[in-house]
């Protein structure tokens, strides 16, 4: 039997290298995840009835007649009967800036760090969850984007989620988390950089010219008019895909109403397919926009990228920066296209 070799692999645009260890190559049910004994949750800080044991929601989502209300909490006040609810992290990772601090101290870790709670049912996470109710979580996601993006100390807006405990969440309840900091994170001005780089020398936008790619390849998943989804070529993680818009769109503020519903959809259906092919298996996702610090990033392009929680990076990975995933990004993307077909069928028949 012939043998395939392994193959070294390059990012689109940075400069890190992966190993896709076909010799190594590992089947989807090698990584189903057990289905864990159901524990019953008692006192969830994230559920109804538990709003006092949270901050005061900087943001709540109401329904009233039919229609959306947005408001927030008091200090000794908390709505209930809501939708949304927006909270300041109880263990913050950056704070907002002191009146009077003097120039030196801005070395300090500024900028604020909340908890967006998806929904009031406990177990309504994105794979699963009612395409409506996502539609609020994007909204809420623009809300608060929209305004930490108003401060002068915040330079960038970090939006990301961890499902499950051995992703980094805490607590099971569907949510997500928004970090503003008053620094453009360092992978973040990599891609911006080569991504000027790019357009400087053709004119154009290199994730335009790679969703176009893409679009025809093996590591296609999925797509609707307005989004895409594939693994890209060089995945560092198992199962990882992302999610673009097919529009040139530099931020997630620059979406427009329309394409909310289609992006729920998109999220819906590519995170179900996970879900149902690995048996719900942990996962990171993170938005990569530009940052907000009042210039011009006319050649980036936004986008979703889902890092799935299914191998360990050891010595090797740790000490060269090269990593090795044991399944083709092309074999990732076929099991999760049959899967989104899947899902697919499933909402259609539910509306």
């Amino acid at each position: 039997m012939t043998r395939v070799a392994n193959e070294l692999r390059r990012d689109y645009l940075l400069n890190r290298w992966v190993v896709i260890a076909t010799e190594r190559k590992r089947r989807p049910t090698d990584f189903v995840q057990k289905t864990a004994e159901r524990v019953k949750v008692v006192d969830c800080p994230f559920c109804p009835e538990n709003e006092h044991m949270t901050p005061p929601a900087t943001l709540v989502y109401l329904s009233k007649n039919g229609q959306i209300i947005k408001d927030k909490d008091d200090d000794g006040f908390r709505h209930k009967n809501w939708i949304i609810r927006c909270v300041p992290n109880l263990y913050p990772a950056f704070t907002p800036p002191k009146a009077g601090l003097r120039r030196f101290e801005k070395s300090k870790a500024f900028g604020h760090h909340e908890v967006i709670i998806e929904s009031p049912i406990h177990d309504e996470h994105p794979g699963q969850a009612r395409i409506s109710q996502l539609i609020h979580v994007l909204n809420a996601y623009l809300d608060r984007l929209t305004e930490f993006s108003k401060k002068s100390y915040v330079k960038y807006v970090s939006i990301f989620r961890n499902h499950k405990r051995e992703a980094g969440a805490s607590l099971s309840h569907a949510h997500t988390q928004i970090i503003a900091t008053s620094i453009i994170p360092q992978l973040i001005k990599e891609e911006l950089k080569a991504s000027k780089r790019f357009w400087k020398r053709n004119t154009k936008c290199i994730f335009c010219e790679i969703i176009k790619r893409e679009r025809k390849s093996s590591r296609f998943i999925f797509e609707n008019e307005k989004f895409i989804a594939f693994t890209p070529w060089a995945s560092l993680n198992p199962f990882e895909f992302w999610v673009f818009p097919k529009e040139h769109q530099t931020s997630l503020l620059e979406m427009r109403k329309d394409s909310l519903k289609m992006f729920a959809e998109t999220l819906r259906i590519c995170l179900g397919a996970l879900r149902n092919l690995l048996n719900d298996p942990p996962y990171n996702f993170g938005f990569h926009i530009a940052p907000c610090d009042n210039q011009t990033y006319y050649f980036y392009h936004w986008h979703l990228e889902v890092y799935p929680k299914l191998a360990i990076w050891a010595g090797f990975e740790k000490s060269t920066g090269i990593y090795i995933n044991v399944i083709p990004p092309e074999d990732a993307a076929s099991s999760l296209r049959e899967y989104a077909k899947k899902e697919m069928e499933r909402l259609a028949v539910k509306s």
